[in-house]
């Protein structure tokens, strides 16, 4: 609780107090007399003056700040809002009070009380949102460590220019993007992805901002200037996430500003046109009836339910979020993404790991683990993508190998074991010759390994089989005899196939893949992942025209996201209704130009974001409607007279705090079918 809350509640507190005691001392000393006798039992009458200086000290002592700010208000000529509502209905109040002399001030200090007890309510609700929001903030690092000659120097992040060298201490975040140049350790990524499992990275690894290090102390190569990193760029998409206002906030907004002097000047109606009615017919005008009545009017239109739980309900969406590794940045995109009907995704890096991956080794005459030490020796002097594969295919704990009963790619331990480090020795490897567009031909433990495409093998006379399964295919010969074939993958993601499951289930009619692959590979992807339809081998424009394709086919009020992380996906992601990146590892063109960004690679998280925001709108609707449902009750029962200020007040604050209630439901992130129970 803030000194502020902590301010209120001790006024909260004393007012409530001495509510008490006044009560006590009213039914006591100050009971009017019997009508019909003229006698009291009290033992002596306090004098109405007394009383009303009484009850203006609890009644100051919780409405000061609101009358001060309803005069305000008026001297900056804006005048309506709810402040001058409780100024006007509660010395209203007091008013009639003090004209009929019957000391029923009690009234009066209550509704201050009761609107205060809202107040503090719905500044805790704030508070509670604004920590999850907070608790992002902690990632902003306080110093870098820059290496220097003598050790290191504790420097400010701004001060470290791109390309330096810092040492990060376990314990430490990590304060600039950049690549470790020495040490391995492992990663609290928490605090970005909303993922409680660490990373182990090492030595050549790529590392972003904000991380913790959890382990061991690294060296890092900076990439970036601390201005770029991702670490500021997050803060800043967080901080001006509350400039873009959805529709609803708007809506409200103006909603507010009409609303608030429509009642005050039906309350004055409500205040004189009744008894000047009643002048002309000549019956009793009844001014203090209806002046009481106004006022309840006043009291019960008071639009705090709805001006303060809209905002919070998207504030609270954005931060659960925020939690999530979900940034969004404005409750407009929130809004908008709750209309989502179809999804566009790109293939490489969104759907699949944008890697090449060793997918499968078939043998004919050596066991798999030979033929892939041969192909990575082989390689072992080659910069290729798929050489590198190679390599880190024989280098890992783990291979990927392909079912021959189901056809999918599945990741087997080597024989030796985890714990077993695998490494090069160069004085394997003789002669190496690279043979541009067919492979390569090398001799390793004086056998000749010629790997590489078809056209080396017919080139070296080797009769080879074909292989079925989609990916690059790496024939390998050993003295001339066929031995086998390795195939290179962009492997597809874990959770690729659950998250268009997921996007299905929160509504999704339309998965579509978008990308310049191959139509044979695009295909394959989409039959296992489950899209609805692929789009293959296109261009950067190829992708913006087919995306006004799909714009022009979808229904009126429904709405079209893209997903994508690719720094040629920029474009796509500015013209869909919603872009959504592929965040911390993908492009700063891509982040830039899209609208939600997910701070990990997971597809899962698309279906998360859409559960998220269809959530906060449920939320929202419900509440506009109890809201104003209430309001227009109350209103017609405060009119006719059935509702008094107790009531009202009552009707009011009640009104709020079950709103901000429910509002506080849009932090809890809502699972998705695909989740783990």
């Amino acid at each position: 609780m803030t000194k502020k809350q902590k301010k209120m509640l001790f006024r909260i507190i004393i007012t409530i107090i001495l509510m008490v005691v006044l009560h006590i001392a009213y039914e006591n000393f100050g009971a009017p007399a019997d009508p019909k006798t003229g006698k009291t039992t009290s033992r002596w009458i306090v004098t109405e003056p007394v009383w009303f200086i009484a009850y203006m000290v609890p009644y100051l002592i919780i409405g000061h700040d609101i009358l001060k700010k309803a005069f305000k208000g008026i001297m900056n000529r804006q005048v309506f809002d709810e402040n001058f509502l409780m100024a006007i209905a509660t010395l209203g109040a007091i008013g009639i009070a003090l004209i009929q002399k019957n000391g029923e001030y009690t009234e009066a200090v209550a509704v201050m009380l009761f609107y205060q007890i809202g107040e503090l309510f719905q500044s805790y609700a704030v508070g509670k949102s604004r920590r999850n929001i907070s608790a992002l903030m902690d990632i902003r690092p306080d110093h870098a460590n820059l290496v220097t000659e003598d050790g290191f120097e504790t420097v400010d992040p701004d001060e470290v220019k791109t390309g330096s060298i810092i040492l990060v201490q376990p314990g430490e975040k990590i304060p600039i993007d950049g690549r470790i140049i020495q040490g391995e350790t492992t990663l609290n990524t928490s605090a970005l992805t909303g993922e409680s499992l660490p990373r182990s990275v090492y030595e050549g690894d790529e590392v972003i901002s904000g991380c913790i290090n959890m382990t061991g102390a690294i060296k890092i190569q900076t990439t970036r200037e601390f201005g770029e990193s991702t670490v500021s760029k997050i803060l800043d998409l967080v901080e001006n996430s509350s400039s873009r206002k959805s529709r609803s906030e708007n809506f409200i907004s103006r909603f507010a500003k009409y609303y608030t002097p429509i009642v005050c000047y039906s309350a004055l109606a409500l205040a004189l046109l009744p008894p000047l009615l009643s002048l002309i017919t000549g019956a009793d005008p009844g001014w203090g009836k209806w002046i009481y009545r106004a006022l309840t009017f006043l009291v019960i239109s008071c639009p705090c339910a709805l001006v303060i739980s809209i905002p919070l309900t998207f504030f609270a969406g954005i931060g659960g979020g925020s939690r999530a590794g979900i940034l969004i940045k404005g409750s407009n995109y929130l809004e908008q993404l709750a209309k989502i009907k179809t999804v566009a995704m790109d293939k490489t890096g969104t759907m699949t790991k944008g890697v090449f991956e060793v997918s499968g080794i078939h043998n004919s005459s050596i066991e798999n683990e030979k033929l892939l030490e041969y192909a990575a020796y082989a390689e072992s002097y080659s910069t290729h993508p798929i050489s590198k594969s190679i390599r880190k295919a024989y280098l890992d704990d783990m291979i990927w190998t392909i079912d021959e009963k189901t056809g999918e790619a599945r990741p087997v331990r080597r024989p030796e074991g985890k714990n077993e480090k695998r490494s090069f020795d160069p004085s394997r490897v003789g002669s190496v010759e690279e043979i541009g567009g067919n492979g390569v031909l090398a001799m390793v433990d004086n056998k000749q390994i010629a790997l590489g495409n078809r056209k080396l093998m017919e080139r070296q006379g080797v009769t080879f089989k074909d292989c079925h399964h989609d990916g690059t295919v790496i024939h390998v010969a050993i003295d001339g005899v066929y031995s086998g074939h390795i195939v290179i993958s962009d492997m597809i993601k874990p959770t690729a196939k659950a998250a268009v499951k997921a996007m299905h289930d929160e509504g999704v009619k339309r998965c579509v893949i978008l990308t310049g692959d191959s139509e044979k590979v695009a295909k394959s992807v989409a039959k296992d992942i489950g899209v609805d339809e692929v789009y293959s081998e296109l261009l950067p424009e190829d992708k913006v025209s087919i995306l006004e394709k799909l714009l022009s086919e979808k229904k009126e009020k429904s709405a079209l996201a893209f997903v994508g992380d690719g720094i040629n996906d920029a474009p796509v992601l500015s013209r869909a209704d919603i872009g959504i990146a592929m965040g911390a590892l993908g492009s700063d063109a891509a982040i830039e130009a899209a609208d939600i960004v997910l701070m990990d690679d997971d597809p899962l998280k698309i279906a998360r974001a859409i559960a998220i925001s269809r959530r906060c709108m449920r939320i929202v609707y419900e509440n506009i409607y109890f809201a104003i449902g209430i309001k227009i009750l109350c209103l017609i029962l405060g009119t006719v007279g059935i509702t008094n200020m107790w009531l009202a007040v009552f009707a009011d604050v009640g009104v709020m705090v079950l709103a901000v209630i429910n509002a506080l439901r849009a932090l809890q992130i809502p699972k998705v079918q695909a989740d783990p129970a």
